[in-house]
This record gives structure tokens, sequence and C-alpha cells, in this order.
């Protein structure tokens, strides 16, 4: 199987791994939604600490600081070799924790290791997660390869239903359409996940109207909807402006016995309703999402982020009290939260007061958050008083992720102060190694290098490019809105794509 494995990943080129994005409030909703959806849809993940060399005695521990993903089967090879027994059980649980943390290409080294060393049984559970790994890390072409190269037996439901999440994926309509024709003429087309997947395959393609089809058609077979079948049959309305079949939908998925309906699907139809401008409607559901939320700080961040795009920053300051009662202790993910909602909303000096409440409980100085009041200042035309945050910043001791510069660098640009930017930018590339991903946006690269060269100022030239040497920027494969102005807490648009989403890349 190995080999099979080896000659399909041979004759595929490998995608070239996307570059983490920096925080930012281009990137911001992402990141935040990222831990809702882990609610929405979660998935069991293998807890452990990480200890010193001395005291790893569990297989995780160990794994979890390697990074290369050529080094995870040496890791596992010589934890054979100290006489430490391995299991199923914890192997799938160390798969599901690295996949959960978009760790794919160390997963795929231990599936792998599991599936040639023998150990343990790798069974057809584990042969469709290998595939939807081979996918994720080497694309459709070697996990179809992969799978016409299983017998018979291993050729069973999840085995198809992992080619066929490959293919949704990767948006090939025609291959997941007669793939799911295969797989009903088998008998595999039984099961939630697979009418789910169908559903993200015609709304990723544009056919929004077939997504209520499919939802019949499950019903009809006898397949019970789950609330992401609802959630996505709902969103679907909403980006056709189908505001009644959105309430009908919702209505039936109320009355459903074996369905909750939580905070987040009222938070998807506020959302909508946010969008289209119907204010009076998307505080109903905004009152129904507070009711729903109990002890969920992420919740609340949805919340007041919705509260933020209406524009209430009463409500807003109303619930973060709230949830700094309810909720004991606020992290990093809320002050971003909190602060993007008010740099939203111009409030710059409700927003200082928050970041000095951040900065009076932080343990460790995450400057993501105090970028997001720099995003205000640049804003609001006040770059000078940005990097005098900065430098003050700095002079605590405090050393800078590359964004907090090229931010203000971005502000000075836009205000056509070419010196003060191309000297904020420098610092930038400076501090890079606070942030190995770090790209700085090309129009700001390009721009600084016109300007020099109209200084004919060769010398200069020479060495800003010689510093970018280490810094790829223009790649179609590298995206940075570093330089941002752009502030928005969880963001209107994004925040419904994120959700039904997420059960596609899983």
């Amino acid at each position: 199987m190995l080999g099979s494995l080896n000659r399909c990943c041979s004759s595929v080129a490998p995608e070239t791994p996307k570059p983490i994005k920096s925080m930012n409030f281009a990137t911001l909703n992402r990141s935040i939604s990222y831990n809702l959806l882990r609610r929405a849809f979660p998935i069991r993940a293998y807890c452990a600490v990480y200890c010193s060399s001395s005291k790893r005695n569990n297989l995780f521990s160990r794994i979890s600081p390697v990074r290369r993903a050529d080094l995870i089967i040496p890791v596992l090879d010589q934890w054979v070799d100290e006489g430490r027994k391995v299991t199923s059980f914890e192997l799938q649980r160390i798969v599901r924790d690295l996949r959960s943390r978009k760790r794919f290409s160390q997963a795929l080294q231990v599936s792998k290791w599991m599936s040639v060393r023998g150990l343990c049984p790798f069974k057809s559970g584990d042969c469709a997660v290998h595939l939807d790994l081979i996918g994720v890390v080497h694309g459709w072409k070697a996990a179809e390869c992969y799978f016409n190269n299983l017998t018979d037996e291993q050729k069973n439901d999840k085995t198809y239903g992992a080619l066929f999440n490959c293919y949704i994926r990767e948006g090939l309509l025609d291959k997941s359409l007669a793939h799911f024709q295969k797989m009903k003429e088998l008998g595999y087309v039984y099961c939630t996940l697979v009418y789910n997947n169908l559903m993200c395959l015609y709304r990723s393609t544009g056919q929004l109207e077939r997504v209520s089809d499919v939802l019949s058609e499950m019903k009809e077979n006898g397949v019970t909807p789950n609330n992401f079948s609802y959630r996505i049959c709902i969103n679907c309305c909403g980006e056709r402006a189908d505001f009644s079949g959105m309430e009908k939908l919702l209505e039936e998925m109320e009355s459903q016995p074996f369905i909750s309906v939580d905070w987040i699907t009222y938070s998807m139809m506020a959302n909508v309703y946010i969008k289209a401008k119907f204010k009076e409607k998307a505080l109903i559901f905004l009152k129904k999402l507070e009711d729903k939320l109990h002890k969920d700080a992420i919740g609340y961040n949805h919340l007041i982020s919705h509260y933020g795009n209406l524009g209430n920053k009463e409500e807003m300051l109303r619930l973060w009290g709230v949830q700094k009662v309810v909720c004991k202790k606020q992290i990093n993910r809320d002050y971003i939260t909190m602060l993007g909602s008010l740099v939203k909303l111009s409030d710059l000096e409700t927003a200082e007061t928050v970041l000095k409440e951040w900065e009076s409980s932080c343990h460790t100085y995450d400057f993501r958050v105090p970028n997001i009041l720099l995003i205000g200042y640049c804003q609001n035309g006040l770059v000078d008083k940005a990097e005098t945050m900065l430098q003050g910043i700095v002079k605590k001791g405090k050393t800078p992720i590359p964004n907090s510069w090229a931010i203000i660098a971005a502000g000075y640009l836009n205000m056509d102060k070419m010196e003060k930017a191309f000297e904020c930018i420098k610092e930038a590339i400076a501090v890079r190694g606070q942030n190995p991903g770090w790209r700085p946006k090309p129009h700001l690269v390009s721009s600084i290098s016109k300007w020099l060269s109209d200084q004919q100022d060769a010398r200069e030239v020479e060495a800003f490019l010689s510093s970018l040497k280490t810094v790829a920027t223009g790649s179609k494969h590298v995206h940075d809105a570093s330089g941002s102005t752009e502030a928005s807490g969880i963001g209107e648009e994004n925040e419904n794509e994120e959700i039904l989403s997420y059960e596609q890349s899983k």
C-alpha cells in the first residue's frame, strides 16, 4: 500500500503550502470564526500538555512540537525502539488532533506510519481518513490514485465517502456527481454527511437553488437532516434574498424533536438580515441569540460584533460587561472582537480604555491586540499617533511583529508621506523574525520602490530590494493584508461562509 501511495504522490506535484495569514482585520473574522466552528461541528481533540524532553511520557507530547512532517516517522520509530507500546486508539486521536489544528502533513505521516508498521489494525475508517489527508496534502489526483489501488474490501462506504469529499473540496462538479451516482448504485448514500457534502458542492458552484432540492431528496430517502443541513439551506436562501424561505426552514428546524437550535443558527439569521439592512428583523434574532448564550464566550464575541455592525455601541458595551461577569476570564480573542467593533465605530477613546484593561491583565504581549488600535488611528488619519504608540510599546521592551510597523507604513503611504512609509517598512522587515510567515503587501513594496527610484538613490533602492530577498512578495500563493486599514470585528461578510465551509475542509 505504501508503494502505491508513493507512486500516486510522486506523479502529482504537491500543492504549495498556503502561508498562515497574519492577524489583521482582513483575516480577523476567520480566526475568530474558526473557534466558533469548533463549537458548531466539534472535533474531539486529544489534549496533551507540552512537557520538557525528560518528562515526555506520552506519544502526543513528543509529536506535538515537531513541525517538519518528515521528522514525524523517526519520532514514532524511536518511541517503539524504546520498548513503548502504541495503540490504534492513541494514534487515531493524535491524527484527529493534528487535523483539527490543520497540521495535515504531520497527520498524514502518522497515518502512513500506522498503515505501514502493522503494529495496530488499520481499519476502513483509518483508510478513509488516510485518503482524505492525501487529498488535502497532495491533491485529488493522488487521493484518486490511492483509492484505485485499494482492495475491493477496502472500497466501502467510508472510503467512497472520503473520495467524494476530496472531489467536493476541489469543486469538481462532474466528478463529484458521477461519484455520487456510483455511491447511490452501491447503496452508500444513506448518511447525512454525504447529502451535506452534496449541498456544499452546489453552493460552492453557485447552484443555490439545488441545495433545497437535496434537502427534499434527503428527507424522501429517510435520511435525517442535522443542524448543518438546515444551516446551509438557510444561508443559501439568505444569499438568494429568499427571506420567507429562510424563515420557513428555521420554523421547520425549530419544530424537529431531534434538533436543538443553538445560538449559531440565530447568529446566521441575524447576519443575513444585517447584510440586507433589515435592522428590526436582525434585532429579533439577536435577542434569540443572546437567550441561548449561557456562558459561551465565542457567542458573546459574535453578538458584540453584530451590534457593532448595526452601529449600536450601547448594546456592545452592555454585552461586554455581561460577558466579563458571566465568562469570568477574557482572552485575547475577546479583546480583539471588542476593540475591532469599537474601531469600526471610530470610538477610539473607549478602545484606548479597553486596550489599557487588556495590558493590565495580559500574561503574554500579543501584538495582534494593540494592532487593532493602530489600525483605528490610521483609519482616522492619526498615523503619527499610531507610530508614537508603537514606539512607546517598544521602549517598554516589547518587540513588535512586522504587521505592527506595516500597518503604520500603509497609513503613511495613504497620506503620501513616502519617507515615513519607507522608514516604517524597514522596521517591519527588521523584525520579520517575529513572524517568519509575514509578507508585505506587494502594493506597499512597489510604491516604496518607485518612490526610491524617483529619488534617484540607487544605493537605497539596492539595499531595500536586497532586504526583501528573504521576504517573498507578489506570489499568487501569498496574500497578506498586514498594511490594511480595514477594521470590522468578526465581519458580516464572512461569518456564515466560515461556518458552512468547515465541514468540507475537515
